[in-house]
């Protein structure tokens, strides 16, 4: 993906009445790349096709064991242990004749690295249920948990390859080895505990004390490492008290409830060394750039919620709302100090962000009938994000950073985040900068909206006929921006429809030169639209969609048709098909949900990947007697 070498969506830099296959098999008769562009990162697609090597191999054991003992009718112990191990086998090549690493005969380059990952869980419970009184009944469950990660990296590269084409690590002029790994571990103890009078009230709470090793010990008075989460929650069956033929059901609830975590890195409360590449044979020593935080201690997560649930008309028309408050504090962020400190960064867990909101969802059932019933479901959320603190000094802290759009995206206080951030115009009096050769000036950086959707939902319905079943899910996203690499890129290499004006004739741009006479230079337009591909905010897109997201037809053969099969009960046939098509979205070119990564960093980064897969298929489901 992106703009990395070996990208085979390459091919979408060519004129668009151009077919890839002339480009292929791209390479020549030495197996040398054909180069198609004037940057020769920009791999040719075949070549990337026919020639790179991208090798990932995944292993993974999966286990779970339990024994439960009933102490008594009303009470029971418990135990539990899962297992969950992956061994995964990453082989690279960028293969020689690749173009931009070529040096005579000798190019290319292999990477290979093994990871092995595993996690151990241990739990220990007591169980009761028991009735207190004729009226009110216990649920009560005492349990401890023990987790234990482990991870483990080993890597080799190098390059150029001494025998052309023999893709081995031993076959290298230069190599380089790396190797990482950490361990951690969290120990806990909880409890939940439900109280129910007689049918129609219910109250509950729950606790959870952790102990999280990426945490600094102090061994004096409280451990900042541990923490205990509380939850309280309520509800009242009302309809239970009600006398309503209309009425089929409602319920009132309320809750409160607290959450925490530990870094997503273990080793950040202090200062770690490590040996470096040696000078003149004597070996050298290094230590991370970010500077250690002796007192991070685990954040947390508080949530007070509201809602009701109402049913009507014998369970044919039905509302769920709720209102909710989230809130974080002592958040764990990245932070950017001085570099004559000594370090680059630092960690902190001073961050907070908020966001509240309303849920809804409307179900119903519109027919009824003996052979044909219409279920239809529909829900909502509004949501409101803002970033209520970042760093001491109120800074903003950047996340994710993509090279080619010079924009990356920020948590701002006072603004929702992730923010998209990038270049506007420069200005003088409202009007915009150009300069001697009539182009606009780049200005900074500049918020302009966030990542994360303000409101997304779907819209459901199931239908039947006899046998026959019909379903389609419709969802939607609204509110968030998309910081797309193809737009740059298209603007620049002249693909984008706006890049048609001022083609033949040049742009002249209604600005104003540096000391405000007004600008008559005449820009040429190839110099035009890839300055305006660097004034990023053109490249913000509105994320905004409702697709089409799934399709079902089947049909179930009657009970009777099957009575002289021996074993065979049921027989149900499905056509599935999932993510159809858009009815709408306003980014021209990509798909509005395209992602650069799946890390919260990378949010909302467009950058040249293909767009999310349709598939279709059959579904067969067979049961027996």
């Amino acid at each position: 993906m992106s703009d990395g070498p070996g990208n085979p969506n390459n091919g979408l830099f060519l004129a668009p009445n151009i077919k890839e296959s002339i480009l292929a098999p791209g390479y020549d008769a030495n197996g040398r790349e054909i180069v198609f562009s004037d940057d020769n990162y920009v791999t040719n697609p075949w070549f990337a096709v026919n020639k790179w090597v991208t090798d990932v191999q995944r292993k993974r054991l999966i286990s779970a064991l339990s024994a439960k003992y009933e102490l008594t009718k009303w009470m029971y112990v418990q135990a539990k242990m899962g297992y969950d191990h992956n061994n995964d086998r990453n082989l690279g090549v960028t293969p020689t004749g690749t173009d931009y690493s070529y040096n005579g005969d000798k190019s290319g380059s292999i990477s290979l690295n093994t990871q092995q990952t595993s996690e151990l869980n241990l739990d220990a419970l007591l169980g009761i249920t028991h009735k207190l009184t004729s009226d009110i009944n216990l649920d009560f469950t005492l349990g401890a948990n023990s987790r234990k990660n482990n991870y483990e990296y080993v890597g080799i590269s190098g390059g150029p390859f001494v025998i052309p084409n023999l893709y081995s690590p031993n076959n290298v002029v230069n190599y380089n080895r790396s190797y990482g790994s950490n361990q951690r571990e969290t120990h806990s103890a909880y409890y939940s505990a439900d109280f129910t009078y007689k049918t129609f009230l219910t109250l509950s709470t729950t606790g959870r004390y952790d102990a999280f090793s990426t945490l600094y010990n102090s061994g004096i008075s409280k451990s900042k490492r541990n923490i205990f989460s509380p939850s309280v929650t309520a509800s009242f069956l009302f309809s239970e008290l009600l006398k309503s033929s209309s009425l089929s059901f409602g319920k009132l609830r309320v809750s409160y409830a607290q959450t925490s975590g530990e870094p997503t890195n273990p080793y950040q409360t202090a200062t770690y060394y490590g040996v470096g590449s040696a000078i003149n044979g004597i070996s050298t020593g290094n230590y991370s750039g970010t500077l250690p935080n002796l007192f991070l201690k685990p954040y947390t997560l508080k949530e007070f919620e509201i809602g009701t649930e109402v049913k009507f008309f014998h369970n044919r028309l039905g509302f769920d709302v709720a209102y909710f408050n989230r809130k974080s504090t002592n958040e764990i962020m990245n932070a950017n100090i001085s570099i004559a400190t000594g370090f680059t960064g630092s960690v902190i867990a001073n961050g907070s962000i908020q966001n509240k909101g309303i849920e809804v969802m409307v179900t119903g059932n519109p027919i009824k009938t003996t052979n044909f019933n219409w279920n239809i479901s529909f829900n909502t959320t509004s949501v409101k994000n803002e970033v209520l603190k970042t760093d001491a000094a109120g800074n903003s802290l950047g996340l994710g950073t993509y090279r080619p759009l010079n924009a990356n995206t920020a948590y701002l206080v006072g603004y929702a985040g992730p923010q998209v951030m990038a270049h506007d115009y420069k200005y003088l009096s409202g009007k915009i900068i150009v300069d001697a050769s009539g182009l606009p000036e780049q200005g900074g950086l500049i918020p302009c909206g966030s990542v994360l959707p303000k409101m997304y939902g779907g819209l459901k319905n199931d239908f039947s006929y006899k046998n026959f079943n019909l379903s389609f899910l419709l969802d939607y996203n609204f509110g968030n921006k998309v910081l797309s690499a193809t737009k740059n890129y298209a603007l620049k290499r002249g693909l984008d429809k706006a890049t048609l004006v001022g083609r033949e004739t040049g742009i002249v741009v209604a600005g104003v030169q540096e000391d405000g006479s007004a600008n008559t230079v005449n820009a040429s337009a190839q110099d035009y639209y890839t300055r305006l591909g660097d004034i990023s905010k053109g490249n913000v897109l509105n994320g905004d969609y409702i697709k089409l997201r799934q399709f079902t037809l089947g049909y179930t053969v009657p009970e009777k048709a099957l009575s002289q099969l021996p074993l065979i009960r049921s027989i149900q046939i499905s056509f599935v098909a999932r993510n159809l098509f858009c009815l709408l979205k306003h980014t021209d070119n990509i798909d509005p949900e395209a992602g650069f990564n799946t890390s919260i960093n990378y949010a909302g980064i467009e950058g040249t990947q293909l767009p999310s897969t349709r598939t279709m298929g059959f579904n067969l489901n067979l049961k027996f007697k």
